[in-house]
């Protein structure tokens, strides 16, 4: 889970913000290709669906890809925005030469959005069995100390930024306390839960703790980064979102052919 101060706005900040982190991750025949992204309804559950494939070859540790054959890293994300309740499903290309893993790997992640501080137990309603072996890892977005030193960006440290439009930030270190004696500043709590599968004999355990490790990177990256963008989308509309996204999609089949692959690499997690 994760502490973010934010109004009921944060679906379109969300959204704006993982348009924008999709152009940062894509470049050099790598990063993100957005296949569909369009309205769903089934079963009475309305939202956002969208089918993205990720071209991963340097962003995965040595031993994936020594593992790994030529063209393997290559990822379907499925994704079913319903908010505030959001999943979505990472599997491997279903064809050669991923075939090989078939059933055996996935990714899943859950996410309810919460206006709150983070105080409810077993927000996903697992059964007692499952809840005991989960690890619940409290993400502080204002915490330095939770990013890795590659990753750190003054410009995107809600410990340094103040937001011109709202007047939120810069959060401190006792943001959380403050919250909770102001009623009528807004929070949000996007509790997520994350299941991994990898079952390859003799690397099942050290890939799935990398998986696991680099979601919780990604997700302290990316919701650091969605408060400090806030004065970008905090007056945007949906309409806008959605134009938007559409741009996204074509920019980022051009970039994913031209330029230096960057973003997000995985060389100190080997």
């Amino acid at each position: 889970m994760m502490l973010i101060c934010v109004s009921f706005q944060y679906q379109v900040g969300q959204l704006f913000s993982v348009a924008e982190a999709s152009k940062n991750e894509t470049g050099g025949g790598e990063g993100i290709e957005v296949l569909k992204n369009e309205p769903y309804e089934k079963e009475g559950e309305k939202g956002q669906y969208t089918h993205k494939i990720y071209h991963l070859k340097s962003k995965v540790p040595t031993f994936v890809k020594m593992i790994s054959p030529e063209g393997a890293l290559v990822f379907h994300e499925k994704a079913w925005n319903a908010y505030p309740y959001c999943r979505t499903s990472e599997l491997p290309l279903p064809s050669p030469p991923n075939e090989y893993m078939k059933d055996d790997f996935f990714i899943k992640i859950e996410t309810w959005h919460k206006p709150d501080l983070g105080t409810i137990d077993n927000v996903h309603m697992l059964d007692p069995s499952t809840w005991k072996t989960v690890d619940v890892l409290p993400i502080d977005i204002a915490d330095g100390n939770q990013v890795a030193t590659g990753d750190y960006k003054a410009e995107e440290d809600p410990a340094l930024f103040h937001s011109v439009k709202t007047g939120r930030g810069p959060l401190g270190p006792n943001w959380k306390k403050e919250l909770l004696s102001n009623a009528d500043c807004p929070r949000m709590c996007a509790y997520k839960l994350v299941t991994v599968k990898f079952k390859w004999w003799g690397l099942q355990n050290k890939v799935e703790n990398f998986i696991h490790r680099q979601e919780k990177r990604i997700f302290t990256n990316f919701h650091r980064q969605l408060f400090c963008w806030i004065d970008r989308w905090v007056e945007l509309t949906m309409e806008d979102i959605r134009r938007m996204e559409d741009e996204t999609q074509r920019e980022l089949e051009e970039l994913r052919k031209q330029g230096q692959v960057r973003g997000t690499s995985a060389a100190n997690d080997d």
